[in-house]
């Protein structure tokens, strides 16, 4: 679609620091100035040091030039916790003479302390400069449940072909802590993730026997994170007899350290010491189905942004 060259899309993401030494500094932004301990610093910097560095950023990039070629428009990248900053690309947003922008969040189930945020950083820096219509989920968009269900037929055949038998599925999402969301009806982020997973199991044909859902990536900050753990869940797989599993995380839509060193590295030798093998399904990064997806929720949100505008004008 070709849309006025004041209406653009604006992407959003966590963000990433560019190297181990930024880490102290990314990790502030990330508990919002709350101090760590040197330990818990030492360790991220160590998983950010086994992968290298994060391809977060690049691949958002790479996702918003790929909507942007699709949908005809400016699209642009915004980051929470690092460069760019959400707050950045706004000004330049409004200094390129933007007016009216769709947010998405790169996150596609909603909760009001992940997601929340995001909506919150993009409405304070665009008020009273840009008109924002921000996406607020987008778990069960069919285009998305294809990309992944895409990603893991993939992986299944490939499993599969080695073990000549079938390999249980284990879903992720990230976990996040109890007191954010344990005893909030309002908060659905634990519902829609496990909604998204079950919409891409019915999608590949999985029986309900043949897949899981846990949360990864519990924090190092204390107090208690939603569960099921993966590492629980890989262990009772290993009690009932299996020896492979495979890992596709439906809450991430590209490759970073939760899914480059939480999955690739920590999980694999997780299930290693238990004698289980780990497949895991390729990030949906640039799939052409998830860019569809996006422009899906874009042209939407811009339908929605004209005929809000038109009204205001009558």
């Amino acid at each position: 679609m070709s849309a006025t060259s004041t209406t653009a899309v604006l992407l959003l993401a966590h963000g990433t620091p560019g190297s181990p030494d930024d880490v102290p500094a990314y990790m502030q932004r990330v508990t919002g100035g709350r101090q760590l301990s040197d330990a818990v610093i030492q360790e991220v910097q160590h998983r950010y040091g086994l992968i290298g560095k994060s391809p977060l950023t690049e691949i958002t990039v790479q996702q918003a030039d790929a909507l942007s070629n699709l949908l005809d428009m400016r699209v642009y990248v915004g980051m929470r916790n690092w460069h760019p900053f959400i707050a950045d690309t706004v000004k330049q947003m409004v200094a390129d003479g933007i007016t009216h922008a769709v947010a998405i969040c790169l996150a596609p189930q909603n909760s009001r302390t992940s997601v929340g945020l995001y909506k919150r950083s993009a409405m304070d820096a665009a008020q009273g400069h840009l008109q924002v219509t921000f996406v607020d989920s987008w778990h069960d968009h069919p285009k998305l449940i294809s990309a992944f269900a895409e990603r893991l037929s993939d992986a299944i055949s490939a499993a599969r072909k080695e073990t000549r038998g079938s390999v249980p599925v284990i879903f992720t999402a990230h976990s996040v802590p109890c007191r954010t969301i344990c005893g909030k009806d309002s908060d659905p982020y634990a519902i829609q993730a496990k909604h998204t997973a079950e919409l891409v199991a019915q999608q590949c044909g999985l029986h309900d026997d043949e897949w899981h859902f846990a949360f990864q990536s519990q924090g190092m900050s204390g107090g208690p994170w939603i569960g099921p753990t993966v590492e629980d869940t890989i262990t009772g797989l290993t009690t009932a007899g299996h020896t492979g599993f495979l890992v596709q995380p439906i809450g991430f839509v590209c490759d970073h350290v939760e899914v480059l060193y939480d999955i690739d590295i920590f999980f694999k030798q997780f299930g290693e010491k238990l004698g289980m093998r780990l497949w895991r399904a390729e990030s949906l990064n640039c799939s052409p189905q998830f860019i569809s997806a996006l422009a899906g929720l874009a042209t939407t949100a811009l339908e929605q942004l004209t005929s809000t505008a038109r009204r205001r004008q009558q």
